[in-house]
């Protein structure tokens, strides 16, 4: 009995430790170990720079969405440069080339 707990003693340990020498290499360079990690980490540092890129991109459509319920002089501008509006008074002369 002595001898068997003896022998747990000493080889379990021995045992364990010849078990992580071969493992840890083997999950290290599979094909889901280190190389797959440092992808994932490339990957979410361009998913954090998309959602910041597009967090600006809210603000900036937010504060335009403000100017046009405050400002008619800014959606005036607005419908002038971009749908080509004119008023009705205004003359109208088109030059082409």
């Amino acid at each position: 009995m002595k001898s068997a707990v003896l022998l747990a003693q000493r080889v379990l340990p021995l045992l364990v430790t010849a078990g992580a020498a071969i493992a840890v290499p083997i999950l290290i360079f599979s094909p889901s170990g280190l190389s797959r990690l440092t992808a994932l980490r490339q990957e979410r540092a361009r998913a954090d720079e998309e959602v910041t890129r597009l967090s600006r991109e809210i603000d900036r459509l937010r504060a335009e969405v403000s100017r046009v319920k405050e400002d008619p002089a800014y959606v005036e501008r607005a419908a002038r440069d971009e749908l080509g509006l004119v008023r009705q008074t205004e003359v109208v002369f088109q030059f082409r080339r």
